[in-house]
């Protein structure tokens, strides 16, 4: 079986768009705020939005499972506030959960969080107890810049994420740290946002001892980790330099990296740098890119031909493909297990 643990509902109907330009409106001018109520997408619809497109691309690259959260860039926890956040993160939420009833076999919920700046992380833990107890959600994204790349938040060592993660604990679930949108016109958003999250986070881990108070917690840093392989012996210098234990002790037993790389050499480099149990795999499809590379004539995401051709065993590649994800994952493995698979 292959399981990608990082898939967004980037297809969804036009009329979510168009609900959120209403409720973005609504922030200047509060007689056009929509009520949620308004938003009517019929099974029929939600149907449509995937298999011409997300459904028949798995086919075609023999993934079986996504887990599917909603659409990254679309979180925008930077617009409005909590209520704003709270309001969206929920239809969004349903959405996704929508889905994955239609499609069982296809499709896990992840959710996103009501995150809003300079908003206590607890408030978003409502909306986290309803995606995983009614929704069924193996995971969350969590932002760790809600700001939308002025990085105003504190970093994710900081106490004031701790009832998220005693929660996250609590119900046994995962975090894929990922942010949104960039309004800063310095970081395009999939081209250096994303990337330098997917960094930052993992030296705010390095500094921090966040995983002596929560042995149990599990994060899934994406992208193959930003530039986290390839400076991997920076990453262990520095920590030396803090006094911290060697990163395999520091970090290795509670975050994981995916597969979102998109060419053989990073690939091998990922393989090569980070213990394989922390490699999961995934190709965030349909996401940032979504072109065919003229130099391979394939698609730029299709990641599972780089991880077949990274001179693995059929054991090896198995692990990344499903064992480590069903692992870091246990409510999917659960689900699977009740499905027979």
């Amino acid at each position: 079986m292959i399981i990608d643990c990082h898939g967004h509902y980037t297809t969804a109907p036009p009329a979510l768009g168009a609900w959120r330009e209403r409720q973005i409106a609504g922030l200047s001018d509060p007689s056009a705020a929509p009520d949620p109520a308004d938003l009517r997408i019929g099974d029929d619809e939600l149907r449509e939005s995937v298999e011409s497109n997300q459904l028949r691309m798995m086919d075609d690259r023999g993934i079986d499972v996504t887990i599917f959260s909603p659409r990254a860039s679309f979180m925008a926890h930077h617009i409005g506030g909590f209520e704003t956040s709270a309001a969206w993160a929920a239809i969004c939420n349903e959405l996704c959960h929508r889905v994955a009833a239609l499609y069982p076999e296809r499709f896990v919920p992840a959710a996103m969080l009501p995150q809003s700046p300079g908003v206590d992380p607890a408030t978003c833990i409502p909306e986290l107890e309803r995606a995983v107890t009614e929704y069924g959600a193996v995971a969350v994204n969590l932002n760790p810049d809600p700001s939308g790349g002025h990085w105003s938040a504190p970093p994710l060592t900081d106490r004031s994420w701790y009832p998220l993660y005693e929660k996250l604990v609590e119900y046994d679930i995962p975090a894929m740290v990922h942010v949104s949108t960039s309004v800063n016109p310095a970081f395009h958003t999939t081209g250096a946002h994303y990337l330098n999250a997917d960094t930052t986070a993992f030296m705010q881990l390095i500094q921090g001892d966040l995983f002596a108070d929560f042995p149990e917690l599990r994060l899934v840093i994406p992208h193959g980790g930003g530039a986290v392989p390839y400076h991997w012996g920076r990453f262990r210098g520095l920590a030396m330099a803090l006094k911290k234990p060697p990163l395999e002790e520091h970090l290795l037993g509670n975050v994981f990296f995916d597969t979102c790389v998109y060419h053989q050499p990073g690939i091998d480099l990922l393989l090569d740098v980070v213990p394989r149990r922390n490699i999961l795999f995934a190709s965030e499809m349909i996401g940032a890119v979504r072109d065919i590379d003229p130099c391979s004539g394939h698609h730029f995401d299709d990641t599972r031909r780089y991880v077949e051709a990274a001179g693995l065993s059929s054991a090896e590649v198995a692990e990344i493909q499903e064992t480590n994800v069903r692992a870091v994952y246990p409510r999917l493995d659960a689900l699977l297990t009740q499905q027979g698979r």
